[in-house]
This record gives C-alpha cells, sequence and structure tokens, in this order.
C-alpha cells in the first residue's frame, strides 16, 4: 500500500497531466487517474488525502465518484474540478461531502494554495481522528480516571497496578495538579479493599486542631462545642483505605500519633477511653520534598520511613511527551458535551500554543484552561483566539495604538520570529497563506536586512 498527497481524475490527459505537473513541482506527492473506475481501482492499493475530480467525465461523473469515495474511505477530502457553466453541480457536490470546489480555468498558484489549506485540514481532521480513537480504547490509555500513553505515565501505570494487591503504605509525590488523589483512587479501586470505603483527608487544609479531631474521631465533651460523639477518619476507613493528602503539612506531634497507630493498630477517641482497632491501608501524598522538611526538623524521619515503602512519582504535564493533546481532548470532548456544543478538535495552531505552555499547574490548570476556551468558543474547533489568555505577551502589547498597528506589530513579529517562511508563520497565526500574504502586500511588511 503506498501513500500519495493527491489523487487527480480526469479523462483529460491535457489537464490531467498538467495538475499533476504543478502540484508535483510544489513538493505534492501525486497519482493521476483516467476516469472514476480507474480511480476507484487505484485507491484499493494505494491511499491518498485529497481527490482531485472534474465532474465532467463519462460513465461515471465527478458527483458518482464522490459518493463511492465519500462511502469507501471518508477520510479522503474530495475537490471538485468545474467550468462556470457547472457550478450548480458542484455545489450540489459539496452538500454530498466535497470539501470545495475549483473552476475552470484556475491559476496554478490558487491551486497550490488551496492543496497547501487542503493538506493541513487533512492533517488536523487525523490529528483529532487518533485522539478521539485513542480516547477510545481504554485499555491503551486509560486507567481509572488517569489518561496518558506516555513512557513515564506507562511506568505510573505498572507501579499502581503491583502494588494495588499489597496492603502496603505508598507515598505519592508530585506537583500540584498532577493527579496524586486519582493515583491513590486507582490503587484502591484496584486492591481486594476496593468494596470498602476510600477515605480522604487534606492534612493542609484544617488546623492541627480539628486534624486531630477530623482523623481521631472524638466523644461527646471532649471539647467546647463536641455536643456529640463523632467517629473520625481512622474509624471510617476500617477494611478501606486512608488517604493522605498534603501530608507534608502534618505537624510533628500529629505525625507521633499516627505512628503509633501504624505501629499498634488502635487509637482512642479525644476525650475517649475505649479502644478502637482499625484496619486501613495508608496512601498518602505531598507536593513539598520531605527530606528537606526532615533537615529542617519540620517532619519526622521515622514517620517517613513508615509511610514511603512505596514511592510512586507522578510527573509534571511538560514531562509527559504526548499526553497534552490527548488530555485537553479528552476534557474538550467532555466540556463541549456538558455545554451543548459541536467542538471536534484543536486548530494547529491552537495546539501549538497548548504544548509550548509551561503549564504549572499541570493538569488540572489544563482542565480549566479547556473549559474556559470551551465556553468562549464560537466555532467547531478551538482557535489560538479562544486561547488568549495563555499568550505570555499578551499582557505587555503596547498601549495606545489601534488595534490595526497591533495586529501589524504582531504579524511582523511572527514572520521575523520564523524567518518570513509564510506558511509556518499562517499555521501559528492560525490563518491561511492567501490571507497572510494580502496583509503583507497591505501593510508593506518587509524583511529587515
Amino acid at each position: 500500500m503506498k501513500y500519495f498527497d493527491i489523487l487527480v481524475v480526469d479523462d483529460e490527459e491535457a489537464m490531467r497531466e498538467s495538475l499533476a505537473a504543478w502540484l508535483k513541482k510544489e513538493g505534492f506527492q501525486t497519482m493521476t487517474a483516467a476516469s472514476g473506475t480507474d480511480a476507484i481501482e487505484k485507491l484499493k492499493s494505494n491511499l491518498c488525502s485529497i481527490a482531485l475530480v472534474d465532474i465532467k467525465m463519462p460513465e461515471m461523473d465527478g458527483i458518482e465518484l464522490l459518493t463511492r469515495i465519500k462511502e469507501k474511505y471518508p477520510s479522503i477530502l474530495v475537490l471538485m474540478i468545474t467550468a462556470y457553466g457547472s457550478v450548480k453541480s458542484a455545489v450540489d457536490a459539496m452538500k454530498l461531502g466535497a470539501c470545495d470546489y475549483l473552476l475552470k480555468p484556475f491559476d496554478p498558484e490558487h491551486l497550490i494554495l488551496l492543496m497547501e489549506k487542503l493538506m493541513n485540514q487533512k492533517a488536523l481532521m487525523d490529528e483529532n481522528r487518533y485522539l478521539k480513537k485513542r480516547l477510545s480504547e481504554r485499555d491503551a490509555v486509560w486507567l481509572d480516571d488517569l489518561i496518558g500513553e506516555s513512557r513515564v505515565m506507562r511506568q505510573v501505570f505498572e507501579t499502581i497496578e503491583t502494588v494495588a494487591q499489597t496492603g502496603t503504605p505508598v507515598l505519592i509525590t508530585g506537583e500540584t495538579g498532577t493527579g496524586k488523589e486519582l493515583t491513590a483512587r486507582a490503587i484502591h479501586s484496584r486492591s481486594q479493599r476496593k468494596f470498602s470505603p476510600f477515605i480522604p483527608i487534606n492534612c493542609g487544609a484544617v488546623s492541627s486542631q480539628f486534624l486531630e479531631s477530623e482523623l481521631f474521631g472524638h466523644e461527646r465533651g471532649a471539647f467546647t462545642g463536641a455536643v456529640q460523639a463523632r467517629r473520625g477518619r481512622l474509624e471510617m476507613a476500617d477494611t478501606g483505605t486512608l488517604f493522605l493528602d498534603e501530608v507534608g503539612d502534618m505537624s510533628t506531634a500529629m505525625q507521633k500519633n499516627l505512628l503509633r497507630v501504624l505501629e499498634e493498630g488502635d487509637f482512642f477517641r479525644l476525650g475517649g477511653s475505649k479502644t478502637i482497632k482499625s484496619d486501613f491501608r495508608l496512601i498518602c501524598a505531598t507536593h513539598r520534598d520531605l527530606t528537606e522538611r526532615i533537615d529542617a526538623g519540620r517532619f519526622r524521619s521515622d514517620f517517613f520511613f513508615r509511610i514511603n515503602v512505596i514511592h510512586i512519582h507522578i510527573p509534571p504535564l511538560r514531562a509527559r511527551e504526548g499526553d497534552l493533546s490527548l488530555l485537553g481532548f479528552h476534557f474538550l470532548e467532555r466540556f463541549s458535551k456538558e455545554m451543548g456544543k459541536e467542538i471536534n478538535g484543536f486548530s494547529k495552531a491552537a495546539l501549538k500554543l497548548l504544548n509550548r505552555y509551561h503549564w504549572p499547574g499541570n493538569v488540572r490548570e489544563l482542565k480549566n484552561v479547556i473549559e474556559r476556551a470551551a465556553v468562549l468558543s464560537r466555532n467547531d474547533l478551538i482557535r489560538t483566539s479562544d486561547l488568549r489568555f495563555l499568550i505570555p505577551d499578551s499582557t505587555s502589547l503596547p498601549t495606545g495604538k489601534s488595534l490595526s498597528e497591533i495586529e501589524r506589530a504582531y504579524i511582523l513579529k511572527t514572520l521575523e520570529d520564523n524567518g518570513w517562511n509564510i506558511s509556518k508563520s499562517a499555521a501559528l497565526l492560525d490563518i491561511n497563506r492567501s490571507t497572510l500574504s494580502r496583509k503583507i502586500k497591505a501593510w508593506d511588511l518587509k524583511l529587515s536586512r
């Protein structure tokens, strides 16, 4: 099976060969067919991105060929070629799935620009189709609510699968927003304790006094405001999993009390004298460097060794090569469905912008960004205009200038940054080559020497 960029279908040999020559000169891999039947036969053993089809052909006309291509090869973009008198037929063809039509006679430069536009469109469609397909293959890229196919995340998935079957304490580390609680829940859901409760608590969100009550529970009258007895998280987690998020923020006194529970397996409620036993698995998480806190006297080394039997580090989003597009598409599908919008993916420039951003807030920040972009979007794709708040220089744009002056300066800078490569600059600006060329001519932009 060979791949070609473009299939040219025309019964007139001179037109067919001229089109192929123009396209090959511009670097497009091109094959030709002398009829609709010939085209169908060639597609059985060859792949292509675009079919350039003449409407008026004997035996099988362009409309019938379009229908057959769309039935068997729906991903191929079909561009109709027609004379002025057959424009209605071309419009009818677009209703049947043709992406556009080209009127004879046409300018070769216009043809090349159109082919470049359609090749970019095809690449974008293929990428979004691939992301959607990968997300549907849950066993390949999903582990509960965790998503990833990068090498580092596959290692995390393998570790989760391995440690889930044990009762060993696990320490999960990683920057804020990387998915530490999702990792803890994935371990619990794959363990023998999965039918028992998963009890989370954020140690950094409550004071030491309330944390002690939250964990150990209390009896009525144990302190002011304790009007009735209350079970603590340690008790609730019996036969299940206790998840201590941001354990690095826990006081050393509380660490000592918990260490005793882990060693002895029992405890007392605050104000109580009855021994309570609880069989739970402990999973802790933190974004802090606990070894530094041990050196600073803010974390007990004996408690650290007890909770750090198995260590899982969740890499930051910027280190997960290939995962950002997958996650972005997942969130986009979710939010567009919730909002009742038909947003099918990202423009090429938008994906580049997302991949260039540093993501200090990791997956959580990406989720929020995609939700905001979905709210702002008025198109079937997320474009750079929907992600303006991610552009670092947006806060330092010149003031006191007209919108046209700002646009001119931005386009000129983009051209200079990309060595005046028109195609590359147009893709980054999320406009087509012809639009960029018109703006260059209108503003008399020139390469500085």
